[in-house]
């Protein structure tokens, strides 16, 4: 099994990827393989809603000039994913964002690839706006049917300076505690195929309330 990690931050070993690699440390010991993924620092256009992804079905975005078509095949062919960003205005950064938007649509309109994979998100935050930030993230795992795991606290952990969060004893433990609840579920969604039937996916229903 495998999980990849996204890192939201233009910093490439700041706290975002610390709180990633206490989660992804707790995987690894349990024989799950990890990669992170900087997207941060990228230059990724938002999506245009050009709608081309639903008319083409190619598992693609149509606009060109960065990663994000083959961060999508990564996507399909994990296991796991952890979505991790730091808190720009009590959001999700801009380039994570932008990310996000476009894959998870594609992942979508494609038949819904990420459905009843393992998804979980953390972020790291100097101060304040970590909570409205976690639930952004998990929006996108929730609208995907995604699995997710959870730790004992909400997945925030703090601090300023690159490194300063593992002086978070109670954020380094609920990144922790998530590692080892994501690498459970894993095994279980494992250990359950071909005995346990997923439940049959259903069309998406779309209602307008304008009239």
């Amino acid at each position: 099994m495998n999980v990849v990690a996204f890192n939201g931050s233009p910093h490439k070993e700041g706290n975002t990827w610390h709180a990633i690699k206490l989660v992804t440390a707790e995987l690894e010991k349990e024989g799950i393989e990890t990669e992170i993924i900087q997207v941060g620092h990228k230059a990724i256009r938002g999506c245009t809603a050009c709608g081309q992804c639903i008319k083409n079905k190619n598992e693609q975005c149509v606009l060109p000039g960065d990663d994000v078509n083959d961060w999508i095949q990564k996507m399909k062919q994990a296991d796991g994913l952890i979505l991790g960003t730091p808190v720009h205005y009590a959001a999700i950064g801009g380039t994570m964002k932008s990310f996000l938007d476009r894959a998870f649509y594609v992942t979508g309109v494609n038949g819904g690839l990420l459905r009843h994979k393992v998804g979980a998100s953390v972020v790291a935050v100097r101060r304040s706006g970590g909570l409205p930030t976690f639930d952004q993230l998990n929006n996108f795992l929730n609208y995907a049917e995604m699995l997710v795991p959870t730790s004992n606290y909400w997945n925030v952990i703090h601090g300023r300076s690159p490194g300063e969060v593992l002086r978070d004893d109670e954020g380094t433990q609920i990144m922790r505690v998530l590692g080892k609840n994501m690498a459970w579920l894993m095994k279980l969604v494992e250990h359950g195929k071909g005995v346990v039937t997923p439940p049959e996916k259903e069309a998406k229903t779309y209602m307008s309330f304008i009239r």
